[in-house]
């Protein structure tokens, strides 16, 4: 019995050695909402991160017209972006994301990031998380 157990235990490692050689990135779906007239400007700070992957959605505001008169805010019309991340990334991008919410006139948003469980395909994998070196067959 014991014989079997190391087996199946020397084998358990070398499947989670292939796979830390295949996936040594985590990756993440980093969704951003802001305002339309912005959506440029952030989707050119998220691809400065190395990002391959982005799409962007026309998007609505909850908030009713009094509500926006009464801020001083004229247009509810919002973009979604949605950028495909590595998780190694995701604080310096959203340290980003943050400063210039923050900094920037009407550049208010939010950001949050939601961890992916499986991509198919190592190569689909290589180039989301921009992965540069080549990846050997399992």
């Amino acid at each position: 019995m014991s014989e079997v157990n190391t087996k199946k235990k020397k084998a358990t490692k070398k499947v989670a050695e292939k796979k830390a050689e295949i996936a040594p990135y985590r990756l993440e779906l980093l969704v951003t909402v802001i305002d339309k007239k912005k959506a440029a400007y952030y989707r050119d700070t998220i691809q400065s991160f190395d990002v391959n992957l982005q799409f962007y959605s026309l998007a609505k505001g909850t908030a009713s017209v009094e509500i926006l008169k009464f801020f001083g805010l004229t247009d509810a019309d919002k973009v979604a972006i949605f950028s495909v991340i590595r998780e190694d990334r995701r604080n310096e991008i959203m340290d980003a994301l943050e400063t210039k919410f923050r900094t920037i006139k009407g550049g208010n948003g939010i950001s949050v990031a939601i961890p992916l469980s499986s991509v198919i395909g190592k190569r689909v994998f290589g180039f989301l998380s921009d992965e540069k070196r080549t990846v050997e067959d399992v």
